[in-house]
């Protein structure tokens, strides 16, 4: 299995990155060699010091980005022949599952990325690499930078160490200071033929063709959403609650109860994260500081800021986390909406929620495509209102109350 085998649907972006991989091994062996040169990627070569991957959600950006970080890890023997990225070898593995010494994986499940936090990944990419290849940094949410943070990183790209790499992803070229984005090669991602999505659940995960054909569908491409729709039931259940929220908005006193329902939905998202992760990572900081696991007793002295610390991130993520469950379920809405449209115009196109056909069929009947198109633009509008920090409950309600209107 190479490592570009979850890459779905980017056959010009393997490509490209492979390439790179090729030029980056060739310019590690040269200076290997006896009297080979110093200096680090650039010129000709297709490898450079930045990379940045932009695409939609879903698209697979992160996966990109650490199969090329575990390509330019390759050390088999065979990659002359073959090219780098065989997913077999110690480098390659490694650096996939999150192991390699010289690959640092950055992902935030809070809001944004401070300046504190990128101070210290700019000193690590300092370093010189441990396994004499590549320090490789892969930073999946450059989106979420603050500005501060985002000035930090902007001298650690201008200046880079001869042998770091920064593969750093976002949704697209707009989220990344336009200072960085233009020191950084840009890769686009396409959103994966359903097909495709539906393959690898069935190949990767033991999906049965039939429901990852389904979750393939529902969620238009989106890996990452597919997978959890195909093997969660929960979520399952979720979808199909959103989904018949369009029936529920005919009253005012219905819009408001979808609304409230809709907020609790997501609370209960972000409670169950909470459940799942919350309490290992609390046990294991006690056990850090010394102690005892499960038994409630006191912290040492001089510890108790090391526990706050990690309240305040459990705090931040569990409102990343309701945000992220609201914005899934407007998707999803949003996707519905656009059936119905297709509905009502004839289209030929697929489509994505042919588990609701009849709740579909029911609203294109009882409307026209201009009140479809209004409600799309006002889960639009919801959208942005959270993006602005509107309190979500208003925003909810303000949306139901226009679906209600049409």
């Amino acid at each position: 299995m190479a490592v570009w085998d979850d890459l779905v649907g980017q056959d010009r972006v393997i490509e490209q990155l492979a390439a790179a991989a090729r030029d980056a091994d060739a310019l590690v062996t040269a200076e290997a060699a006896p009297g080979g040169p110093g200096a680090g990627p650039g010129g000709a070569s297709k490898m450079t010091h930045a990379w940045l991957f932009t695409g939609p959600p879903g698209s697979g950006r992160a996966t990109a980005a650490r199969a090329f970080a575990a390509a330019l890890q390759c050390v088999s023997p065979d990659r002359a022949y073959g090219g780098p990225g065989c997913g077999f070898c110690d480098g390659c593995h490694t650096s996939l599952v999150g192991t390699h010494a010289d690959v640092e994986v950055v992902r935030t499940d809070v809001l944004s990325i401070g300046v504190k936090e990128t101070r210290e990944l700019v000193r690590r990419a300092q370093l010189s690499p441990a396994g004499g290849r590549w320090q490789v940094i892969v930073l999946e949410d450059a989106d979420r930078l603050t500005e501060g943070a985002g000035n930090v990183l902007l001298k650690a790209v201008e200046e880079p160490a001869p042998r770091t790499v920064w593969l750093l992803c976002a949704p697209s070229l707009e989220d990344v200071l336009p200072t960085i984005r233009s020191r950084c090669r840009s890769l686009t991602l396409r959103t994966p033929p359903a097909g495709a999505v539906a393959d690898i659940l069935v190949r990767r995960d033991g999906i049965e063709p039939e429901l990852a054909a389904q979750a393939a569908r529902a969620t238009q491409g989106h890996i990452g959403r597919a997978r959890r729709l195909a093997t969660d039931e929960r979520a399952r259940a979720r979808r199909a609650a959103v989904l018949k929220m369009p029936l529920r908005v005919a009253d005012m006193g219905g819009a408001l109860k979808a609304a409230q329902e809709l907020i609790d939905a997501a609370a209960e998202d972000a409670k169950q994260v909470a459940e799942e992760v919350d309490t290992k990572e609390t046990e294991e900081l006690r056990a850090a500081l010394g102690a005892a696991a499960g038994t409630g007793g006191r912290l040492p002295r001089g510890t108790a800021g090391a526990m706050k610390d990690l309240q305040d991130r459990q705090k931040r993520r569990a409102t990343r986390t309701q945000r992220d469950s609201l914005d899934l379920a407007l998707t999803d809405l949003t996707g519905f909406y656009r059936d119905v449209l297709a509905i009502q115009l004839g289209s030929r196109v697929e489509l994505a929620n042919t588990d609701a056909r009849d709740t579909l069929e029911r609203i294109a009947a009882g409307s026209r495509p201009e009140a479809t198109l209004r409600r799309i633009e006002a889960i639009v509008a919801c959208r942005r209102a959270l993006d602005r920090n509107v309190a979500p409950l208003l925003a909810v309600e303000a949306m139901a109350v226009a679906l209600r209107a049409g």
